[in-house]
C-alpha cells in the first residue's frame, strides 16, 4: 500500500473522487490526458469535503495481475486464435490465411470479454477502493 495526496473533486455520500498528483510511477505512463488528470474514487468516510487536500491510501493487490490481463493476455488469445483458426482451415480445407485471420478476430473479441469481466471482478471489491486516510493541511 502507498499513500498519495489529491484534491476531492466530487463528494456523493462516502464515495468522492480524487484528482491525484502525477508522481514518479506515472511519469511516462501516459494513460491520463493531462499531467494531473488521474482521477480516482475513494470510500471517503472521514467527510472530506469539496477542494480539500486529502491523503489517499492506494491498494496494489492486483497491479501485476491487471497489467497481465490488459497487456499480455490480448496477445496470447490473438496467437492461440490464429493457431486455432490455421487448424481448423486445415481441417476444412479453406485459405489458411483466411481462417487465421477469423481465428484472431474471434478470439480477440474473446480477450474483450474476458477483460471486460475481469474489470467488474476487481471494481465489486470493495477492500481495493482506495481510502481517504486524512485531510492534508
Amino acid at each position: 500500500m502507498k499513500t498519495e495526496e489529491g484534491i476531492v473533486i466530487e463528494t456523493d455520500g462516502n464515495i468522492s473522487k480524487v484528482r491525484m498528483g502525477k508522481h514518479s510511477n506515472c511519469k511516462d505512463c501516459g494513460a491520463c490526458p493531462g499531467s494531473d488528470a488521474a482521477i480516482i474514487t475513494a470510500d471517503n468516510q472521514i467527510g472530506a469535503k469539496l477542494g480539500q487536500r486529502v491523503s489517499v491510501e492506494l491498494q496494489e493487490s492486483n497491479v501485476l495481475i491487471g497489467a497481465f490481463v490488459v497487456f499480455i493476455l490480448p496477445l496470447i488469445f490473438v496467437f492461440i486464435g490464429a493457431i486455432t483458426g490455421k487448424e481448423l482451415g486445415e481441417m476444412l480445407g479453406v485459405n489458411e490465411l483466411i481462417s487465421e485471420f477469423i481465428g484472431g478476430a474471434a478470439f480477440s473479441i474473446a480477450v474483450i470479454v474476458v477483460i471486460k469481466l475481469f474489470d467488474q471482478f476487481v471494481a465489486k471489491k470493495d477492500k481495493d477502493i482506495p481510502v481517504i486516510l486524512k485531510i492534508a493541511k
